[in-house]
């Protein structure tokens, strides 16, 4: 496993935007084509309003789903711990279809958004709640992991490209005190990175890592037009999430001001929960591998281009599970994979066994 270079974290990019969604009237599976937007150069997909949709898990619609329990009296840590270069895992899960849908911004809403990639849970649409999504099919490793993870479509042309095989998403520590990182709460749910963002923003954004890769060009804010027409070169895209939470809400009318990025202690170069989100949680990080290369000139993302990159998660991991991986390689400063055995440590053994389950 190659490590991931940790960027300065600050507070989290903003506020609700408007704009006006692309609507596709139907949905493909993995490995379909589909047509793509016809421009592709400008921003399409997402209107994420002050309010959503009425769903299961928020029947009012007002786009606040409150966390039961909420967690309360937490204090961001200011430790310091033995220092350990890692404190991961893998979930890695692989492509389960494509769909004009988004449960997180268009909940109950078929059809409403750009096209999306879906990985892990397989039954993620536009109706998912957390009840509908627990306990389901996955192609994840790990078959506790049935959340729905999902980014937007890439392609070629008209041609949709997708991922072959398990997709690294990282679960790290986002904070210094990688031993104050607790597992996500049941049903939280955000949207990382925006459509709309600028170029500019996405460059700057605090979960920027590499931007575009492709052979040996790097820090790429937008999809390059040619890249090495090898065997070995796929176009990559390295992404990380906020991994600060409020405590109260599993969701937020803008689907982002519930979470917020680490930022710096002053006086030092440790990096904590800002007060107003205290409560540290896994840092996930998305490292996407798309098998094109050679011409790229026509390659574009559905929601535009390559710097609207953005992705959503919806947690729906078996508790228990969950909690032995975030504990064991997280909390205790391993550099696990999806079963949670860090091969340069192998003393330290496996949260799950050789089926990816609790023992």
């Amino acid at each position: 496993m190659r490590p991931s270079p940790q960027r300065l974290p600050a507070l989290l990019l903003g506020t609700a935007l408007l704009a006006t969604a692309l609507g596709v009237g139907s949905l493909a599976s993995a490995g379909a084509g589909a047509e793509a937007p016809a421009a592709a150069v400008t921003h399409t997909g997402h209107a994420m309003a002050v309010s959503a949709q009425g769903s299961g898990d928020d029947p009012d619609g007002d786009g606040y789903i409150p966390a039961v329990p909420q967690v309360t009296g937490v204090t961001p840590s200011t430790n310091t711990p033995p220092p350990r270069y890692f404190h991961e895992f893998q979930a890695n899960c692989s492509v389960t279809h494509t769909a004009a849908d988004d449960p997180i911004v268009y909940p109950g809403q078929p059809g409403k958004s750009h096209d999306h990639t879906f990985m892990g849970n397989t039954s993620t649409d536009a109706g998912s709640t957390t009840a509908s999504l627990y306990g389901g099919t996955t192609t994840c490793k790990a078959p506790a992991d049935a959340s729905g993870y999902w980014m937007p479509s890439l392609y070629q042309g008209d041609r949709k490209i997708l991922p072959v095989g398990p997709q690294t998403i990282y679960y790290k520590a986002g904070v210094t005190d990688y031993t104050s990182v607790r597992p996500f709460p049941k049903g939280l749910r955000f949207v990382v990175g925006d459509p709309m963002q600028s170029a500019d923003q996405f460059r700057h954004h605090r979960g920027f890592v590499e931007g575009w890769e492709c052979g040996d060009s790097y820090f790429n804010t937008d999809i390059p037009t040619s890249c090495p027409d090898r065997a070995d070169v796929q176009l990559n895209i390295r992404f990380q999430a906020p991994s600060c939470w409020d405590g109260t809400y599993l969701d937020t009318p803008d689907h982002k001001s519930h979470m917020a990025y680490p930022v710096v202690k002053p006086g030092t170069n440790d990096n904590v929960c800002p007060a107003d989100h205290p409560v540290a949680l896994p840092m996930i990080e998305f490292k996407m591998a798309f098998p094109v290369n050679g011409d790229m000139s026509q390659v574009h993302l559905a929601s535009g281009r390559g710097y609207s990159f953005h992705y959503d998660f919806f947690n729906a991991w078996e508790e228990r599970t969950l909690k032995a991986m975030v504990d064991h390689c997280i909390v205790g400063g391993l550099q696990c994979d999806a079963r949670g055995y860090d091969q340069t440590h192998p003393e330290a053994g496996a949260a799950l066994d050789t089926d990816y389950r609790l023992p």
